[in-house]
């Protein structure tokens, strides 16, 4: 079967990939010019949804619930090596809690803090690098059966994030999908309903916009907002799944058999 990998991260000597389902492979570049397998997980129900690295040393993995608890993975030594965090050290689970494996962006780092959102629109917090965990609830609407919860995350600093959301089956609902936060998450307020350009998989702040510039994108096209999020307009209908800024002026784009740069 061909293997679909829908997350990747750097550290500045490694790139990483990984897979989604059974089996879960892990892979890292390795000495020989060939990538390496540094975890592999066999189980029915493994899926794994993002990936990414707090710096060169501490990276994590989110994949969907098994066991009772979200699966997390960590690392502590620049990916060479990858540890499951055991159910007992996580928030209680809620049955069928996951992430979208939509555009590797359900995870979020600032220094040591971490913020992971899921299908059931909760946020799991840490603030020591993914060694523990607490969890906060949104308000954006979440059904894990008609594919709502929040989708994508960016934190403009350590307080001020946003959660973006709503349904690719339903993508027109634009209803209860997008919520801001001003202390790291503890507490969310819906903006922008019935106002806003419905699903998107990926939401990221503009750099050198003071946390003001946000562009929303997914396949239903491109948005952005001037104002934090409280007000949208449409930027283009091209469809694609993620974006990423490299500074105030350029982005790139990902989607179907497709990469864009955005000036």
């Amino acid at each position: 079967n061909p293997v679909s990998f829908r997350s990747v991260a750097h550290t500045n000597s490694d790139f990483f990939m990984l897979s989604i389902e059974n089996p879960a492979l892990l892979y890292k570049t390795g000495d020989q010019g060939q990538m390496e397998l540094v975890y592999k997980e066999e189980a029915p129900g493994v899926f794994y949804d993002a990936l990414t690295f707090f710096n060169n040393q501490y990276g994590l993995a989110v994949g969907d619930a098994q066991g009772g608890c979200l699966s997390i993975l960590r690392t502590t030594d620049g990916g060479q090596s990858w540890i499951k965090i055991p159910c007992e050290e996580l928030p209680m689970g809620i049955a069928d809690e996951g992430a979208y494996a939509a555009s590797n962006t359900n995870i979020k780092t600032i220094g040591s803090k971490a913020w992971m959102a899921t299908t059931a629109a909760n946020i799991y917090y840490s603030e020591d690098y993914g060694a523990h965990w607490t969890r906060f609830q949104t308000p954006v609407k979440s059904d894990s059966i008609e594919a709502y919860g929040v989708y994508s995350i960016d934190f403009w600093n350590d307080q001020q994030g946003i959660a973006y959301g709503g349904s690719f089956v339903t993508p027109t609902d634009n209803s209860a999908n997008i919520a801001l936060t001003e202390d790291a998450g503890q507490h969310w307020k819906l903006v922008a309903q019935g106002a806003n350009p419905g699903y998107k998989s990926c939401v990221q702040y503009v750099p050198g916009t003071k946390g003001q510039g946000l562009v929303a994108i997914g396949f239903t096209g491109i948005s952005y907002s001037s104002d934090g999020g409280l007000h949208w307009t449409s930027l283009s209908e091209e469809p694609f799944y993620t974006i990423r800024f490299q500074d105030t002026h350029t982005a790139y784009a990902a989607g179907k058999g497709r990469i864009a740069k955005l000036e």
